[in-house]
């Protein structure tokens, strides 16, 4: 039976990566353990070994672009992992009494940290670089873009499902002169956000969408699906059947992905996004067949690469400051890990950012989609 050493390293070479190879996606190995804990404890395994110093790797998100287009991810599977797959399967993780673990965890991590990360506006969701050359203007371009898909006019009352720190209800209301309602489950974000949009006809709650009620002409939810789980589908989607007003129009801004999976994976669902879930397309048509009519769908998954970089790229400006605010070498190495693995699952191909534009019964006359 081939050694540890020996498994890794034919696995790796499917993929093109060497061991203490010369390129940069190449795997440096810093402690021996580094093969065992791969094989005993999968990706979780692969992930705890970088982010405790086992091995390193300088351009990480090549690294993991090149291992998923070689469909390798699925090439280890303990079977202790198979015990939480099960469980996703049987058991609703995002029911409402945990809806706002994920705040807790992730989005409450601080927002001295994502105000160095993310653009001016701290928009934590996918940039649009058609025509963009950098964060802010990718960030702009998006949340202009949404406003177009939606027909924004002044006057209309809006809902932002999933708000954040309030980057698209402050940008709605400055810039076309709506009034909006944003729904977070974060408490750092609303407090934050509440600042930011201070002098704005704008509402920002601590809310789950379970709870959310009234009439909007638009509502949006940018980056907030991703949290809502398969279980939850077809109740997310009437939540918002029943605030959308009759000829109102609702966008669904959500990473998807190709294989249909009840969580994320386990490192991701350990240290990052707690009880995540990507959608399907079946899942997602599934989830609105008979109660809203899609009108446009949209994938410029591409773009969460160059946005995910370009987060990377201001936590190591920020790296000094971070690690004076408490975010130490520890926690450079997971959130690392978390940046640069996305960009390369993105890069693959294997994620997908979808915009999904639906109305009440379909619009008189067409919807023309805006891109």
């Amino acid at each position: 039976m081939k050694n540890a050493q020996q498994t890794i390293h034919d696995l790796l070479s499917i993929a093109g990566v060497q061991i203490n190879g010369p390129q940069p996606f190449d795997i440096q190995v810093r402690r021996p353990d580094f093969y065992q804990r791969v094989l005993g404890d999968g990706v979780v395994g692969f992930g705890e070994s970088y982010m405790g110093g086992g091995w390193d790797c300088e351009a990480l998100d090549e690294l993991i672009h090149k291992l998923l287009r070689a469909d390798l991810e699925h090439a280890i599977s303990p079977l202790k992992l198979l015990l939480p797959f099960l469980a996703s399967k049987i058991i609703n993780r995002q029911r409402r009494s945990r809806a706002f673990r994920i705040g807790e965890q992730h989005y409450d991590l601080g927002n001295d940290l994502f105000q160095r990360m993310l653009d001016r506006r701290m928009t934590y969701t996918c940039g649009y670089w058609n025509k963009a050359s950098d964060l802010e203007s990718a960030q702009e371009a998006k949340l202009d873009l949404v406003c177009r898909k939606i027909g924004l006019e002044a006057g209309m009352k809006i809902l932002d499902i999933g708000c954040g720190w309030g980057s698209f209800v402050r940008y709605a209301a400055e810039r076309y002169g709506v009034e909006a309602v944003g729904i977070t489950v974060a408490e750092e974000q609303v407090e934050l956000g509440r600042e930011l949009c201070a002098g704005l006809p704008v509402e920002l709650r601590l809310q789950d969408y379970r709870e959310v009620t009234g009439s909007f002409d638009r509502i949006v939810s940018l980056g907030m699906f991703e949290h809502v789980g398969v279980k939850n589908y077809r109740k997310f989607m009437t939540r918002v059947r029943g605030c959308l007003a009759d000829d109102g129009l609702f966008l669904l801004h959500t990473i998807g992905t190709n294989t249909p999976k009840t969580s994320v994976d386990p490192w991701t669902d350990k240290y990052i996004f707690p009880g995540g879930m990507l959608p399907t397309q079946k899942w997602v048509a599934a989830a609105a067949e008979g109660l809203l009519v899609m009108e446009d769908w949209h994938n410029f998954g591409v773009d969460y690469d160059p946005t995910l970089m370009a987060w990377m790229a201001n936590v190591d400006v920020h790296r000094e400051e971070l690690a004076n605010l408490g975010y130490g070498e520890d926690f450079y190495r997971m959130w690392r890990f978390f940046l640069l693995s996305s960009a390369g699952s993105f890069r693959a191909r294997r994620n997908h950012l979808w915009q999904i534009v639906y109305s009440q019964r379909g619009l008189s006359g067409g919807y023309r989609s805006v891109r």
